[in-house]
């Protein structure tokens, strides 16, 4: 079986968050980068599990952008990846970038692609979706567990008020969040051997961007915390009505 695993980079959560040129460009200076924790907890940890049951099982992984990516495509490998593509280009485009992975996707003959439920920096949400209408096949979104039957995937994924379970035949585009695995961290084997574990840079196919982000803005400071007496109900029920309209 052969498994692709879609991973992005992404800012550390500690990382302080600033914008720059008018506020139209991130500022990365000064920013630490990680393995966006959906793709890696979750979906690189699956599948690095299914590939412990059947050692046959083969782990690429594929990244949409440029040579700064690669400390944590190494890491990646350093999990257990066997081997990566990144592709040589940078988009904030949704489509652009699906555009890309599915260029590498066809090539590989796949039989399962694993993406993270979302990036922790956009939220998109979308790409999962999108590879799997261009590689034709079956796209099961929010998967919190994930076992195979033979050639039959049985997912489970959140639903509103609950949960259902799905199955479907392989090949399938499953996006992956928390439930599916748990953390890893990389062991010094993992870190030796993935120093010399293949990286493929490929150039990106043409595709046309569909949006472009033309501001970025900071949320609303917090305002502080009021406490009101216990005794004082009148006046939590007219903040709650009045400020806070919860009511």
């Amino acid at each position: 079986m052969k498994i692709l695993i879609c991973i992005s980079k992404t800012p550390d959560t500690t990382s302080r968050i600033a914008f720059k040129d008018g506020n139209t460009k991130f500022e990365e200076n000064g920013v630490q980068w990680i393995i966006n924790p959906y793709d890696e907890w979750y979906a690189l940890v699956r599948a690095i599990e299914l590939k412990e049951k059947d050692p046959s099982t083969v782990l690429h992984l594929v990244t949409v952008g440029a040579a700064d990516c690669e400390p944590v495509i190494r890491k990646a490998l350093a999990l257990g990846g066997d081997e990566a593509y990144r592709v040589n280009t940078q988009s904030d485009d949704s489509f652009y970038i699906a555009t890309q992975i599915f260029e590498v996707a066809k090539q590989g003959n796949y039989d399962l692609i694993f993406t993270g439920k979302e990036t922790i920096d956009y939220n998109g949400s979308s790409i999962g979706g999108m590879v799997a209408e261009m590689l034709s096949m079956p796209y099961i979104s929010l998967a919190t567990k994930f076992d195979l039957n033979g050639s039959t995937a049985v997912v489970a994924r959140e639903i509103e008020g609950g949960e259902e379970v799905c199955e479907v035949a392989l090949p399938v585009v499953v996006s992956c969040q928390k439930g599916v695995a748990e953390q890893r961290i990389p062991n010094m084997r993992g870190i030796m051997s993935a120093r010399t574990k293949p990286l493929k840079v490929v150039e990106p196919a043409a595709a046309e961007a569909l949006t472009n982000i033309t501001s970025y803005e900071l949320p609303p400071v917090k305002a502080g915390v009021k406490l009101v007496g216990a005794d004082n109900v009148a006046e939590l029920v007219r903040l709650l009505h009045e400020e806070a309209k919860a009511i």
